[in-house]
């Protein structure tokens, strides 16, 4: 664990202000939720809340299921990171932080289908190491009227069609009522 340096008091409805810099440093918002764990020396963590980070495992082999019909590398994401990979390289995604365009891109709550010269193309990372895909597909995942994530197939070679877009479509809306179990 990193120290900050900074320290705050509880108020008297035990609050306690995170700083603006840290915040923005961990993408943090207004009305995100945050998961609070305790250890046995006494410390406080608050971790931000995954609603589809709690699939786990299940997203893995759904993703595995996905990439296996679509035959494109499958990703599925929260609003933050990459939670599950098939069907390419694990390490050049899994648990990468999506960029901001692409948080905005899944917050739009449309499906975007583009091909990289297009100038619609969404870099799907921050740090820009996805370059070697020209097509993707983002179809976000809609729970309760709240967006939680994405379906996204890339693919170096292969426009993305009807077909694809539908299997994307029926799986955003399979893991959407997952989360509402």
């Amino acid at each position: 664990m990193k120290a900050t340096g900074i320290v705050r008091r509880i108020d008297d409805l035990g609050r306690i202000v995170i700083p603006k810099e840290i915040r923005r440093t961990l993408r943090i918002r207004e009305g995100d939720p945050l998961e609070i764990f305790t250890d046995r020396e006494g410390e406080i963590i608050l971790k931000k809340y995954s609603p589809v980070g709690e699939l786990g495992a299940f997203a893995k082999e759904y993703a595995e299921s996905l990439a296996q019909t679509a035959g494109h590398i499958t990703c599925i994401l929260d609003k933050d990171h990459i939670i599950a990979v098939s069907g390419g390289p694990k390490k050049d995604f899994l648990e990468k932080h999506i960029s901001d365009a692409m948080e905005e891109c899944i917050n739009s709550r449309n499906t975007l289908n583009a091909k990289r010269s297009d100038g619609n193309f969404v870099p799907v990372l921050d740090d820009e190491s996805d370059e070697s895909y020209n097509y993707q597909l983002v179809t976000p995942i809609i729970s309760e009227g709240d967006v939680i994530g994405a379906v996204m197939f890339l693919s170096q070679d292969k426009k993305m069609g009807e077909i694809e877009g539908k299997l994307a479509q029926t799986a955003a809306g399979f893991l959407a009522k997952q989360m509402e179990q």
